[in-house]
């Protein structure tokens, strides 16, 4: 059996301005605070001879490729995704980028921002609109119910707010 492995579905290609500008510092700082400070190491190590056996110069040069991957994914990613800066005509209505705020019967809130896939962060209740729980709530109204499935259970949810940033 080989190591091939098919490659993973692409995600959506939008992000909101608040994700490209956290992408392009990521790249900025990767590119020229990072790499210069790793590559200056390498090039200290490299003057001490023997490279074979050297730990600074081996684990440099693997940073080196890391970074150089980074930067490479980041910004391919960068020049396909689509930035989404307009709030939608009907603020009434779940779109991309939008703040929702959900309630289950038990009157248990939850608040989710629906963000591109680069971007997603469910500790800071940003959640990919590929998700499961994104893909019920994309479209819906206030005030409507929402089946979620989480695992193996079903749980309803009411939408009690919907908002977007300016």
């Amino acid at each position: 059996m080989g190591r091939w492995r098919p490659p993973r579905p692409r995600g959506s290609r939008y992000i909101t301005p608040e994700g490209a500008a956290r992408l392009r510092a990521e790249v900025k700082r990767l590119w020229e605070e990072e790499r210069p400070r790793v590559t200056q190491a390498v090039s200290e190590a490299a003057k001490l001879g023997d490279r074979s056996e050297n730990a600074d110069y081996i684990y440099g040069k693997k940073r080196l490729r890391e970074i150089d991957s980074r930067v490479r994914f980041l910004t391919k990613r960068l020049e396909e995704v689509t930035v989404v800066d307009r709030i939608p005509d009907d603020r009434e209505k779940i779109y991309f980028g939008a703040w929702v705020t959900i309630e289950d019967d038990d009157g248990n809130t939850l608040t989710y921002r629906i963000v591109g896939p680069d971007e997603f962060d469910v500790k800071q209740g940003l959640i990919s609109m590929d998700s499961p729980v994104a893909r019920a709530l994309l479209g819906r109204r206030l005030d409507d119910e929402v089946n979620i499935h989480m695992g193996e259970k079903r749980v309803t949810y009411y939408v009690v707010d919907i908002r977007y940033q300016e």
